[in-house]
């Protein structure tokens, strides 16, 4: 269905399975990840696709961004649009993909997300409309780059690079999201429920009511770590207010901030990180976020050549 694949390179195909976006699971991300994993290490490929449902692409990429040591491209797209619509966007989107793959500027750039002309960081990206081509966006940052016309032209390198290697996951971590007037019975049960991790979308820049912080106590003294992140779709959290419930009191109790990672980039990031360690000096270490990427100067514009 896409002719135009031939002229831009070999290409092979691997049929992971076909499961829609809701059905992908933290386990389905960890055995792809080592699927991919052993494609890189055989050294076969300038780059690897992942075609993917866009409802969890996001968690997709973040989890193999965290995992994956490589330093060809790996990119997931995706489509807005199914092939029985007129406006189908999944083609235009995979060859972007694979003029990602073929731009040397784009290695050693972690894990991608190329959609609608657009390159972005999986650490970074997250799906911000429903239905709208133009929905997957870093809020914080900006995207990397974008493709025009084949070419590949990038702006910056993602914030941070990252890598948590571990034999094994732990799915077993809930994601509660506040609101107003807020009780502790979610974190209760939870903790009562033998949960081994809990993520907390607090509030503005990291707050929560009176009540749910008794509850995020009551995580804690179980010994279950608790990561905050804001229900915000952008910006970070900070220890700045120190009311009852505020980031002061959570900071003090153990609570460990994730700054700008959103709830479900958050529950990934524990996932990987429990299947390595549960010390809570560890997994604190874990989340400090250190700006590793490096700075590009000037935009990078190079179109590769045919193979």
């Amino acid at each position: 269905m896409i002719p135009e694949l031939k002229t831009l390179g070999r290409v092979d195909f691997y049929d992971f399975g076909k499961y829609p976006g809701p059905h992908i699971t933290p386990e389905l991300m960890f055995e792809l990840a080592l699927t991919i994993q052993q494609m890189i290490d055989d050294n076969e490929y300038d780059g690897i696709i992942i075609t993917h449902g866009t409802d969890t692409l996001e968690e997709t990429a973040y989890f193999l961004d965290l995992y994956l040591e490589c330093h060809i491209p790996v990119v997931l797209t995706g489509s807005m649009r199914n092939s029985s619509d007129p406006e189908w966007d999944g083609p235009a989107n995979l060859i972007d993909s694979i003029y990602t793959c073929l731009n040397p500027n784009c290695r050693d750039m972690g894990v991608l997300v190329c959609l609608n002309g657009e390159i972005n960081a999986a650490s970074e990206v997250t799906k911000t409309h429903t239905e709208d081509e133009e929905t997957f966006a870093s809020l914080d940052f900006g995207s990397l780059g974008f493709v025009d016309r084949g070419r590949v032209i990038l702006n910056r390198a993602p914030r941070r690079l990252e890598t948590i290697r571990t034999s094994k996951i732990n799915s077993n971590v809930d994601l509660l999201k506040c609101y107003a007037g807020m009780d502790d019975k979610f974190f209760r049960y939870s903790a009562d429920c033998g949960v081994d991790g809990v993520v907390v979308e607090a509030l503005g820049v990291g707050n929560v009511p009176p009540a749910v912080f008794e509850g995020i106590e009551y995580v804690l003294e179980k010994g279950i770590p608790v990561v905050l992140v804001s229900r915000c779709p952008a910006g970070d959290t900070d220890d700045i207010y120190s009311y009852p419930g505020a980031g002061k009191w959570l900071r003090e109790s153990g609570v460990i901030f994730a700054e700008y990672l959103n709830g479900q980039k958050a529950r990934i990031k524990l996932i990987l990180a429990l299947g390595k360690t549960t010390d809570p000096a560890e997994l604190e270490r874990i989340f400090i976020i250190e700006l590793t990427g490096q700075i590009y100067s000037q935009s990078s514009c190079i179109t590769p050549s045919l193979k």
